[in-house]
């Protein structure tokens, strides 16, 4: 007795128009995606690279040069202390809930339930928070101490989560031969789980850099629109990102503004570029 059942070829041929049907919804999403990014690289590129000039990047920002160079020295000071308050507590935080809290506690849901609630809140409301706690309750006025501390609550759900994805990642039978050759948790952790994870953790960071480096409206209520270098941290001064907008806000200087955002623009590629190329190298050594 044959148990083979042929299917008819109408059905067969409405299963590949399906596939094909929905292969093209695939290719058509991707493309409107690619053609989005660069339309807005192109626009941004025509519109800015024109008008870069020497004068931009002069050392002390006037009305008459619009100098960009304050911003930039600003915004990369900002992302590095943010990163430095905001990395170690997330890592931290990321490591004690996977490889020490016990499975099913209810503190460790509280905690992840928070951490996601938070990564949705709109940056206005960071900003007001911040300048509430840190420029009028701790009278640091406005400065860049109090937009990278600011900053470094905005990401530190984010990179947060995206480290404790990149632990779960790791195979338990890492862990598990760490033990068996005698190792204890906190040198499997440090020295096998932690280096495997890299990769993912340097993805958060890098969606963390680039929120800090966009940010505007956070940092205007902390740390200020004064166009120059901060001689210390407890001084004002903008981002280029703030500094972009400033400069279109005023409607003196829009062919700078765009200016900034080729230079904004570069700075980001510049940094996910290096972000990937660290996690290339390691991902090979640990790999």
């Amino acid at each position: 007795m044959n148990n083979h059942r042929d299917f008819p070829a109408s059905t067969s041929r409405g299963v590949r128009v399906q596939a094909l049907l929905l292969r093209g919804l695939v290719y058509l999403a991707a493309a409107l995606t690619v053609g989005v990014l660069l339309f807005i690289i192109a626009y941004i590129l025509i519109k800015g690279v024109p008008n870069l000039s020497w004068q931009l990047f002069s050392p002390t920002y006037t009305s008459d040069n619009a100098s960009l160079f304050p911003a930039l020295v600003n915004t990369i000071t900002m992302t590095f202390f943010s990163l430095l308050l905001a990395v170690p507590l997330g890592i931290g935080a990321a490591i004690y809930l996977v490889e020490y809290s016990a499975r099913g506690n209810r503190l460790v849901k509280v905690v992840r339930m928070t951490a996601e609630t938070l990564s949705g809140i709109p940056s206005i409301i960071y900003g007001l928070f911040g300048y509430l706690l840190f420029v009028i309750a701790l009278k640091w006025s406005y400065s860049l101490l109090a937009g990278a501390c600011t900053m470094a609550m905005m990401i530190l759900p984010v990179i947060m989560r995206t480290t404790e994805e990149a632990l779960k990642s790791v195979p338990d039978i890492y862990r598990e031969g760490s033990f068996g050759l005698g190792a204890g948790r906190l040198r499997t952790v440090f020295k096998i789980v932690l280096p495997t994870a890299v990769p993912g953790i340097l993805a958060g960071i890098i969606l963390a850099v680039g929120r800090i480096v966009g940010e505007t409206a956070a940092l205007i209520y902390t740390a200020g629109t004064v166009a120059k270098i901060p001689d210390t941290l407890m001084d004002s001064g903008r981002t280029l990102s703030v500094h972009m907008y400033a400069l279109w806000n005023e409607g003196l200087s829009t062919e700078q503004s765009y200016a900034t955002a080729v230079v904004l623009l570069v700075l980001v590629f510049g940094l996910n570029t290096l972000s990937a190329l660290i996690a290339q190298k390691v991902g090979g050594k640990n790999g």
